[in-house]
């Protein structure tokens, strides 16, 4: 990397922001930067949940274990209600405790303090002296079980810690992200993993609220600090003193990580935001141009597979590539398309995980303007609910390899568009699909430079959704793992929808 010091490398900080436990993607994120990626930190800082994962690192785990402690993390391992609190009511210490982190998942993680207090890794610990009123910065040398909690201990929702005389909370109020700590200890180029959310959205309701207010103090916290950090290098460059003495280069990854900060009841949640910080991490290092090594498939295991079947009909044109006067023209000309197409996730347990989501695909497309019933080849493939960035905007997406009556390949292409509009709109968006067919055998990113073929729009009518919910069937494994396999789906399915048309209730599904 270029340096204005020669070919000294500058000093990265790795900057473990928090994030409740939205930081399980931050440990994927960990996963590529650290193992794949085989970046080298100088120093190291984290505040609220980003600690945790900083104390792993710290400890000298590798990436792929501090993602793997999250992987396993039972959703119901962390925190319980306080219950002997209950009947205080407004004069209640907490509404939850955080006495299962200390007493069954730091051990379930294998943090080992002894290794923690003698690791010479340049660390900061952030934890908010409520006694004096202060921001402390703790050692590796200093951390221990109560004060790792402390770290994380939100008003309202955990107990303050009381140690050595003194009264510590969360610091998320006073810092997110101690930018300047790490500046202070040397630092050139700040590696920042963020996961607060910065959607702007308000929305009703005393947990919405709670955390829309830590969302105020940690994003208005850091954003201040990236402005001094941009006026000062804007001054360095000038040849005038600023604020930092040097120039600091800050190198984000940010996500809209599809968890709510505490409120989570799924394994497969929590699994899952690990994977989609696994796979922002490679495409951020991609982006970047930091060469990543070779990532071993995981080793098959025996699976459970959920399949089920579903028909859209509708109309398209031919020679033209607007969805909307696709559908009016094809309807006009009566041009019909109907697809039948059974659809099956043949692992269960890594489809539910997988940010893609993505099954495989067998059936027929039937158009008689295109040559009749057409069978869709291997190869092609559904995406279920996947995001670019914002989990309230999902799709659903169709990929079918076939060729029609002459033996020309074409590519039908689709996309059902879930977003919370005004209204009743979940049923249309759930059963709609926006429909080209390209020439050739099309990818993803081949697919804007494709030659269109037609374009139009097909549903499932309600007596085919009825029929379609019938057909849902499981294989491999036994009969509880079968059980267990639908549930998982169906818990997916539902959740992710939660995601869109509930959040202003809570902004992700807890299952």
């Amino acid at each position: 990397m270029s340096s204005s010091n020669g070919d000294r490398r500058r000093r990265r900080a790795l900057i473990l922001a928090g994030g409740g436990i939205k930081v399980a993607f931050q440990a994927g994120v960990l996963q590529v930067w650290l193992d794949e990626a085989g970046l080298d930190f100088d120093l190291a800082d984290g505040a609220s949940g980003g600690t945790f994962n900083l104390a792993m690192y710290v400890q000298g785990m590798s990436g792929t274990e501090i993602a793997d402690n999250w992987r396993k993390l039972p959703a119901d391992a962390g925190v319980d209600p306080n219950w002997h609190e209950y009947p205080k009511l407004f004069l209640g210490e907490s509404l939850m405790k955080l006495d299962k982190f200390r007493d069954i998942v730091f051990p379930l993680w294998g943090l080992d303090w002894e290794k923690i207090n003698a690791s010479q890794v340049d660390a900061s610990f952030n934890v908010y002296n409520f006694s004096k009123h202060e921001l402390e910065i703790l050692e590796p040398a200093q951390m221990d079980a109560e004060f790792l909690v402390a770290c994380v201990s939100l008003p309202m929702w955990f107990p303050p810690v009381r140690k050595n005389g003194q009264i510590y909370i969360d610091p998320v109020y006073n810092t997110d992200a101690n930018l300047e700590e790490a500046i202070r200890r040397g630092a050139e180029e700040l590696w920042v993993i963020w996961t607060v959310s910065e959607r702007g959205e308000w929305n009703d309701g005393f947990v919405n609220q709670y955390f829309q207010v830590i969302e105020t103090a940690a994003v208005g916290r850091y954003k201040q600090v990236l402005k001094r950090i941009e006026e000062s290098n804007v001054k360095l460059a000038r040849g005038e003193e600023g604020e930092f003495g040097r120039p600091i280069e800050v190198k984000e990854l940010r996500d809209e990580v599809p968890l709510q900060y505490l409120i989570n009841l799924s394994s497969d949640r929590l699994h899952e935001a690990v994977e989609r910080g696994v796979a922002a991490g490679r495409r951020w290092c991609a982006q970047h141009g930091i060469l990543l090594a070779g990532h071993a498939p995981d080793a098959p295991t025996p699976a459970t597979s959920v399949s089920f079947t579903e028909e859209m009909k509708g109309y398209i044109t031919l020679g033209e590539s607007d969805f909307e006067r696709g559908f009016r023209e094809g309807k006009r000309a009566d041009t019909r398309l109907m697809v039948h197409l059974t659809i099956q996730a043949d692992d269960v347990g890594r489809f539910v995980v997988d940010p893609a989501h993505e099954a495989s695909v067998t059936g027929y497309v039937e158009c008689e303007a295109i040559g009749g019933r057409l069978p869709v080849e291997t190869g092609s493939s559904f995406n279920l609910f996947t995001d670019e960035g914002d989990p309230r905007d999902r799709r659903m997406l169709y990929r079918l390899f076939f060729k029609d009556g002459q033996g020309r390949e074409l590519t039908l292409t689709g996309h059902k568009e879930v977003h919370d509009d005004p209204g009743n709109d979940l049923y249309s968006d759930t059963t709609t699909l926006y429909t080209h067919v390209l020439a050739g055998r099309v990818s993803a990113e081949q697919e804007q430079a494709a030659e269109v073929v037609a374009a139009g729009i097909i549903r499932i009518h309600l007596l085919d959704f009825m029929k379609q919910l019938t057909t849902f069937r499981t294989a491999g494994g036994s009969g509880a793992e079968r059980v267990s396999a639908l549930g998982r789906f169906g818990r997916l399915f539902l959740g992710s929808l939660w995601d869109v048309y509930a959040a202003r209730i809570l902004s992700s599904g807890p299952f």
